[in-house]
Order: structure tokens, then sequence, then C-alpha cells
């Protein structure tokens, strides 16, 4: 339902000029509402288009006879920037201007585009560009402007919104993601989208395993009544796609396939056909909804993952079941105006940690690792897009529990949030924040399952601290007590990086 609200509240938005742009898509990547959207479309599709509907050729073989837009949502829009900052175009594509000069062109040019046939089968969404043609079943939320978790959340849905459950915990992600009565969660052309629902702060990782495990149930009595029902009179074509989908039905899109032909296929069996029908078949078309597997994700902040709701977690991930978490890390409890929580590192300022945080951030991707079968990656989208979708598309494909912890600038860090994609990349550069990914199914392959993605540190660590006033504010209220955290924080992240190098070259 945020689509009506159209609040109009940015004071500058992006306006697109064509002659400048690669189409690389990483506008529409980043975009923390998801107000930006390329665009493909035929001759056919474009024969009403606006006139000020400006589209060029899209480049690539895959796309030949298409034309292609970067179109915006200005009523929408936050006006963060940071399109425009991170477009890599010698000449930038994305310029901000005043909303009231976007309004007249643009507001019609959204209404049309929104008509236009989704183009999401051109390309694999197993890239960054590709990914972006995706529709996002998450849109214009109430987050802050250059918002460092909204972003995450669209790439999910963007993958696997169609076929996916979220269980939330409480926090700035219940809070967008679900205040009535806007809601940001949407649905496809088909009616299909994410269910979402958010329970308690405390329980929220048992919440999303016992989804997983109503689901599994559901569909693995499915699964029986299929192979019952292949002993009984049917078409060819049917018991073929019955016996196919029994053999894929862990592969989410294999299953998505073969369970929408079968649901087409009992449509004929039971309907269209004369002679009567076994009624197992009318029992699995009443299950249909269960052919396509699900998607089972858990969203939460650190304040939940780290502290409140770390007990369920670790239950959760020790469980071995299929559920896949998002850890959107702002290093504080966000929501209730940036309290310290285990996530919080070493010379941080924030609230109930006035003169720094004496101790170190909890490192918790390597406390799951330990377990040795969940999936568990460190993520930053500005630093590195390509690592994040391979992280996503990786923790969702594997069988078992997984763990993505994305780094998530956030307005509490005293940061420019108009510049936070471009925090993200400073964080990684400076060894603040490394990227790495442990994928278990390596080890059953002999090869080492954890991946160091992250360089050896280039930045300035002390640099990057002082351009955060969460950690430049101590200097000026306890500047000795600075002194010697910051030089204990980078020490700390020191004997990190080292132990993850010492992982990689096991």
């Amino acid at each position: 339902t945020t689509q009506y609200e159209k609040r109009g509240i940015a004071i500058n938005v992006p306006a697109w000029l064509p002659e400048n742009c690669i189409q690389c898509n990483q506008c529409s990547f980043v975009c923390p509402h998801a107000v930006i959207r390329p665009l493909l479309a035929s001759d056919e599709d474009l024969k009403d288009a606006p006139k000020d509907f400006v589209t060029v050729e899209a480049k690539g073989k895959e796309f030949k006879g298409l034309k292609f837009r970067i179109q915006i949502s200005p009523l929408d829009c936050t006006g963060c920037g940071n399109c425009a900052d991170i477009c890599p175009a010698k000449q930038k594509a994305l310029v901000m201007k005043p909303l009231e000069t976007q309004t007249e062109a643009q507001v019609p040019n959204h209404i049309f585009s929104t008509e236009l046939p989704v183009m999401d089968d051109v390309m694999p969404a197993t890239s960054v560009k590709g990914s972006q043609f995706r529709q996002p079943l998450f849109e214009f939320s109430g987050a802050c402007p250059g918002c460092g978790e909204t972003p995450y959340i669209k790439l999910v849905t963007q993958l696997y919104g169609d076929r996916m459950l979220i269980a939330n915990a409480t926090g700035c992600s219940s809070i967008y993601g679900g205040s009535a009565p806007s809601c940001p969660y949407t649905v496809n052309e088909d009616g299909h989208g994410p269910a979402w629902a958010n329970s308690l702060f405390e329980d929220n990782a048992e919440y999303g395993l016992g989804m997983s495990l109503a689901v599994t149930q559901r569909r693995n009595k499915l699964a029986d009544l299929v192979r019952e029902a292949l002993k009984v009179e049917m078409s060819a074509e049917l018991k073929e796609a019955f016996q196919v989908w029994l053999d894929h039905m862990e592969d989410g899109e294999k299953s998505k396939e073969y369970g929408g032909k079968i649901a087409e296929l009992l449509e004929v069996e039971l309907f269209e056909k004369k002679a009567p029908a076994s009624p197992l078949l009318y029992e699995i078309l009443n299950r249909s909804d269960y052919l396509t597997k699900k998607s089972i994700w858990v969203f939460g902040g650190d304040g939940w993952a780290y502290d409140i709701g770390y007990g369920g977690l670790d239950h959760v991930i020790a469980s071995g079941y299929d559920v896949n978490i998002l850890v959107l890390d702002t290093e504080v409890y966000s929501n209730t105006g940036g309290q310290s929580s285990k996530s919080t590192p070493t010379g941080a300022v924030a609230k109930f940690a006035a003169s720094g945080k004496p101790t170190r951030k909890k490192d918790m991707g390597r406390m799951a690792m330990t377990y040795g079968y969940v999936y568990v990656a460190s993520v930053a989208m500005g630093a590195n897009k390509n690592q994040l979708l391979k992280a996503v598309l990786e923790a969702e494909s594997y069988q078992g529990p997984s763990l993505i912890i994305a780094y998530a600038p956030c307005i509490n860090h005293g940061i420019n949030m108009s510049r936070s994609q471009n925090e993200e990349k400073l964080a990684v550069e400076a060894g603040y924040w490394p990227l790495y990914r442990f994928d278990p199914r390596l080890k059953e392959e002999g090869k080492n399952p954890f991946t160091l993605d992250s360089k050896e540190p280039t930045g300035n660590f002390k640099e990057f601290l002082m351009g955060e006033v969460r950690y430049s504010s101590l200097t000026r209220t306890f500047p000795q007590a600075a002194e010697k955290l910051f030089e204990k924080a980078e020490k700390d992240m020191k004997d990190r990086f080292e132990t993850y190098k010492k992982l990689a070259a096991a």
C-alpha cells in the first residue's frame, strides 16, 4: 500500500541523463526505497508512451530489439542521493535536481512505466545488472533516506519474493516493514509476493523455524500424495510432470516451474476431461500452492541477533533446518535510538556506552562457522555488490541453516547518509568490515569451505573512525580514553583479519 502514499518529501530527486548511462543498473541496486527501476520494452510496448518517455537502445546481444530506460518515481523518492553518488559513468548518468522540476514529466512517465510488462526473463538474475530487471516486491518504505538496511531486503525480494515467507524481528525492519496502514511489501502481476509477519523481539528465529517446519510438513504430505497418485490413471504428460517435480521438489526454481505446469495439467485432467478422475488429484490441486518450494527468511537487526534473540538464533542454526537468516547489522539498537549492543565495536559511542564501548564486537559469524554445517557470509553492498549477490544466491540454495550478516550504515552513526553506500566501501577498505563466505558444501568436495573475499586493508583505520560522529565525538568528551580505545579497536581489527587469513589458508 506504500505505492498509494506518494509523499513527495524529497528536496532533490535524481534525473536520468540517457546519453551518459552505461546501463549497469547499479543505481537501482543500491536504491533504499526502490524508486529507481531499469526498464526494457519493445517498440510495440512504447507506442502509447508519453512524449518525455525517452528510451535508448538496450546494450547487449540478449536485448536485441529492446529499448532501455531508467525510470524514477519522484514522489516516492526520499532524495538521499546514493544513486547519483555511486554512478560509475565517467559523466554521471544521474544528477540531483529540485523535486518541483521533475514531477510534471516524471510522474506521468512513472505511471506509464508501471503498465509495461516486466521483462525479468531476458537476463539471468545472477548478475547485478540482471537482478535489477526483476520487480522489487518491497518498495517505497518509510525507512530513513539513505537507509543501509532496506537495499538488502529489496534485493532478496527481487530474487525470491514471489515464493518467500518472512519472520521479522521487532526493530527498524518491522516498523518500516509492517506499520499499518502502509505496507511496503507488494505482489507481482500474478498476485504472488512475500508473506510477512512479526511476532516478538525475542522469539523471531524460533518463529521462522516454526514456519519452516510447518511448510516442510505440508510439502512432505503433498509429496506422499503425488507418489500415491502416480499409481492411478492419468495423462502421460501429467504423470511425467509429477515425477519431475518429485525429483526437484527441493529446488526453488524448478519446483516453481513444474508446480505451475502440474496445476495447469490438473485443471485439464479434472475439469475438461469427461472421464472420472481419482480423488487424489483433487486433493493435490487443493494443496497446489505448496508445489513451489517456499523460501523461508528471518529478518532482524543486531539488537535481536546478537543480544535479545541470540539464544533462539543459535538454537535455530544448530537445528540444521533450512532457514535463511539476514542480520541487518547497524551495530546499535537503531529503532530505539542507538543503544549499544554486542555488535557495537570497541570505542564506539552509543547509549549505555557514552564513554566508548570498552569491549570488542562479538564475532557472531565465526561462532556460527564452528558448527561446520551452517552457511555464513559477511557482506557489504557498497563494497562488493557481486559478493553480496553471490552470498544471497548461495545461502538460499543451501539446504540447511544460512546466516548472512550485512553491514548497514545508520543515521545513528553520525554520517552523511547520502553517501551510506560509499561508507560501506570505506569500511571494507579500512579493514573495519571483512567480507567472507563459509559454504559447508565445499568441504564435501574436499575444498576449504571458507573464502575471504576482502583484500588486505588499504585504507586508514583511524581516518575511517574519525569520519563517523559515533567515534569522533569521543575525542572531545574523553580524549585520553579515545586514544586508547581507538588503538585497541585497530588491534582488534588486525587480530580478526589475521584469524580470517589463517582460515582462508587452511
